[in-house]
């Protein structure tokens, strides 16, 4: 089946207050953000007409645009009315949310502080990141050679859109040599995350998951280690090494896009899905349908 552009599909974005064409939705060549990644944005999912956690995701796009000194003309709750009104403009049930704030072309430079910060929400059908296949038999990683820099080197704790290129190298790297997708390590040679994902581990019927020093702690990383805990998961977030992962006895990645999905295979290591992975994933597909209908 032939892939439909996103630049050239039926229905509306919801940009700079108004709802537009989704076809006439352009940027000028010269905006700040296309040239110095000037920007932030949000993946929100909705399940049978119900958008999950948009508060906090609209809260958090906000918080990404003071780290990267963007003033966003907008509160939370605007930013949340215009993801409401995208997505009902394209009558969407089950699909995914992109808003997006960026530093647009009035002046052209490093500097961006005269730059006007515009706001954008585009809303789709969208099924899940990975395959049914993978998610039932778990994704493969392979380890990539790109490190998560330190948080006094780089914005880790917004979405911000330049944190994203060494994801796409690392995920390309590891699509060409036949994996799913990569595992990031960071720059003190610590498992990080996927290159869009959370990663947890299971030990022993503990759950551990990467302390959130150097990347984003995700709002599905959080929901899953609440819903840990009160199935009586113990969850313990702390450093771990590379080479603790032939040690463990199951896997997971966590995210908006994600869900929560299986490791199956990270680099020559093989894991099976196992009955905590299959536990937070059966509550978490549980609450995400509690709003919906």
């Amino acid at each position: 089946m032939a892939m439909i552009p996103y630049d050239d599909r039926d229905g509306f974005i919801w940009f700079d207050g108004n709802l537009i064409p989704w076809r006439e939705a352009k940027v000028h060549f010269l905006t700040h953000a296309l040239h110095y990644g000037s920007g932030v944005f949000e993946g929100i999912r909705a399940y049978g007409g119900h958008i999950f956690k948009l508060e906090e995701h609209s809260r958090r796009l906000l918080e990404g645009c003071k780290i990267m000194d963007m003033k966003i003309p907008y509160t939370a709750e605007e930013v949340a009315n215009a993801c409401r009104e995208a997505f009902k403009a394209n009558k969407i049930t089950d699909g995914y949310l992109r808003p997006l704030a960026w530093r647009g072309s009035e002046r052209m430079g490093v500097s961006g502080q005269l730059n006007k910060i515009h706001l954008a929400v585009a809303a789709w059908d969208w099924p899940n990141y990975f395959t049914p296949e993978a998610r039932e038999k778990g994704i493969s990683l392979k380890t990539s050679p790109w490190l998560r820099p330190p948080a006094d080197c780089a914005p880790v704790h917004a979405k911000a859109c330049g944190l994203y290129m060494i994801c796409t190298l690392s995920k390309h790297a590891a699509e060409n040599a036949g994996y799913t997708d990569a595992l990031m390590l960071d720059y003190r040679g610590r498992v990080a995350e996927l290159t869009g994902a959370n990663f947890f581990m299971v030990k022993k019927g503990e759950l551990h998951t990467p302390k959130a020093d150097c990347f984003l702690s995700g709002i599905t990383r959080a929901t899953v280690i609440d819903l840990a805990k009160k199935n009586g998961i113990k969850v313990i977030e702390r450093a771990i090494m590379p080479g603790e992962l032939a040690t463990i006895d199951e896997c997971f990645a966590t995210g908006t896009a994600a869900e929560v999905t299986p490791i199956g295979k990270i680099d020559n290591m093989i894991y099976k899905v196992g009955p905590v992975t299959k536990l937070l994933r059966e509550a978490y597909e549980k609450l995400v349908r509690q709003g919906a209908g």
